[in-house]
């Protein structure tokens, strides 16, 4: 064929390229964002220790979990899932100079928008605090530090322009790389400025103060490598060019998308610090949250953001086939690296958990509640992972009203859910969200194989089932070594973590056995990315 028609050859040899630098791109975002999820734990280690899980530590979970809302609204991964199409669709039909300008314009008028929002919020903080009832116990300080932490909403809103600006050129080192540097400040407000505070409630506004501080540095530490491309961000405000209010129409569903699934975190919070326990609930299922992001940052965040542009601008072409193939290998690989994670964290969530956090103030009585929320939110870690691939591949679809319409449908699950799981606990809350990303996860695949005709179900099934097997004797093996050595080592932190390290050691080991043995292809194209039918 190639002899007959050189041009196959060569569009052959720039595919091959492409899955190369992929494949690059994938080890080192996912290299770095596992430093940032290493750090972000070392970072939680600390907290935990300074403030354990009960009292006022609650006070400034609600807090924050606010303008986190916000943020997910209006920045972000809101910004990036409108953003990258729009930019990406102007470049790949060669009209840079306007895709700059019109980048420029969504720069500014982000930057004016989270403003007022910010100013606004200000103001109404009180009110907004007061649905929440007293979260540790101090109103007043609830109210004090979400108002100190707002403005990351104008910091993280800008910081999706320029991220999407490098996204859109396959450039992610530099943006997985400011997480570490937002942990790092972090991790030295915890170490250097607790410390020296004179009471708990200046020791939590120190720890605030450090995450407005950390998120300063995130959004300036990618500028610099802006300079290097075709264009650059500058004063613009056009905002009659078709593509700027195409990004805000594409938005107005990412933003609804995201605001719902948040909405359903919000709600939780609610329900966490009314009806289960004000001081200990919502704390206790923010770090086991924590626990359970780890696998899902490194994972399924470095494949859905690796692929996301390359989805945007195959979408673009017109090409559904690639597409289809491109979605078929990322849920492949997020179900591979996902769901023996799933399943490990879940049979060891207890030992991790004392590993992990017990230590200064967080005591032993503790540890069985944040455990029991881990567990319950590990049944739902692969689901979620695909949610988030599949949430991409609509928006490089520019078909974003898809995966809101799921997200409001969600939204209602998950409130159902609550009312009738909170009953049971604290880890009641998590397995509602697990339930929930389930549901989500096969509404949004299903809708995704009727729109894409690409997709091989079948292959991908079988690949999953089997993976599914490994999985499970991963996790037998790993229980059962955790559990002999705990037994003769104790529960002494050196103890604990050889019989916890070895432990998930011999559970990987086990598992890629196991896959090399069913024949999971995914274990060979991992690093490649490339599709595996």
């Amino acid at each position: 064929m190639s002899e007959l028609d050189p041009n196959v050859d060569m569009a052959l040899a720039e595919e091959r390229a492409h899955r190369r630098r992929l494949a690059r791109s994938t080890a080192v975002f996912g290299a770095a964002t596992g430093v940032s999820r290493a750090l972000g734990l070392v970072r939680e280690i600390i907290a935990a220790s300074a403030f354990g899980a009960a009292g006022r530590i609650n006070a400034f979970t609600v807090a924050f979990q606010i303008p986190n809302l916000v943020r997910a609204l209006v920045a972000d991964t809101a910004l990036s899932g409108a953003f990258v199409p729009v930019f990406s669709e102007l470049l790949e039909k060669g009209e840079r100079a306007r895709a700059w300008r019109v980048a420029s314009t969504i720069f500014w008028l982000v930057l004016l928008l989270t403003a007022g929002l910010t100013a606004a919020f200000v103001l109404a903080a009180p009110l907004v605090v007061e649905l929440f009832g007293t979260p540790g116990g101090d109103f007043d300080l609830a109210v004090g530090l979400s108002r100190l932490l707002f403005p990351i909403v104008i910091l993280l809103g800008l910081s999706g322009i320029v991220v999407g600006v490098l996204n859109a050129y396959d450039r992610f080192t530099i943006p997985a790389l400011t997480p570490v540097a937002w942990n790092l400040v972090i991790i030295l407000g915890l170490v250097l400025g607790v410390p020296a505070a004179g009471s708990q409630n200046a020791e939590l506004y120190v720890y605030a103060g450090s995450i407005v501080l950390a998120t300063l540095v995130q959004l300036l530490m990618p500028v610099p490598w802006l300079r290097g491309l075709d264009g650059r961000l500058r004063l613009a405000l056009d905002w009659r060019d078709p593509a700027v209010r195409r990004f805000f129409v594409l938005m107005l569903p990412v933003t609804l998308t995201l605001g719902l699934i948040n909405v359903s975190t919000l709600i939780g919070t609610l329900f966490a610090s009314r009806l289960i326990d004000p001081e200990l609930a919502p704390r206790a299922i923010d770090l086991a949250f924590r626990l359970y992001m780890l696998p899902q940052g490194i994972f399924s965040v470095a494949v859905a953001t690796v692929l996301f542009p390359t989805l945007s601008r195959l979408a673009a072409r017109g090409d559904m086939g690639g597409f289809g193939r491109t979605v078929d290998t990322g849920i492949r690989q997020i179900g591979f690296l996902l769901i023996p994670a799933g399943v490990v964290s879940a049979v060891l969530a207890e030992p991790i958990t004392r590993l992990v956090y017990e230590r200064g103030e967080f005591t032993p009585d503790q540890t069985p509640v944040v455990a029991g929320a881990l567990a319950a939110f590990s049944v739902g870690l692969v689901f979620n992972g695909w949610m988030l691939l599949l949430n991409r591949a609509f928006y490089g679809l520019q078909a974003n009203w898809i995966p809101a319409v799921v997200a409001c449908g969600n939204l209602v699950l998950n409130v159902v859910l609550f009312a009738a799981l909170y009953p049971v606990g604290v880890w009641g809350l998590p397995l509602a969200v697990s339930l929930s990303n389930l549901a989500g996860a096969l509404a949004l695949a299903i809708l995704m194989w009727r729109r894409v005709g690409g997709v091989e179900m079948a292959a991908t099934l079988t690949a999953l089932a089997r993976i599914l097997v490994a999985s499970v004797a991963a996790s037998a093996v790993a229980v059962g070594v955790w559990w002999a050595l705990d037994a003769a080592l104790g529960r002494e932190i050196l103890g604990q973590l050889v019989s916890v390290g070895l432990g998930l050691g011999a559970g990987t080991v086990v598992y890629l056995g196991a896959c090399r043995l069913l024949g999971v292809r995914e274990l060979g194209s991992l690093l490649g990315l490339r599709p595996t039918g």
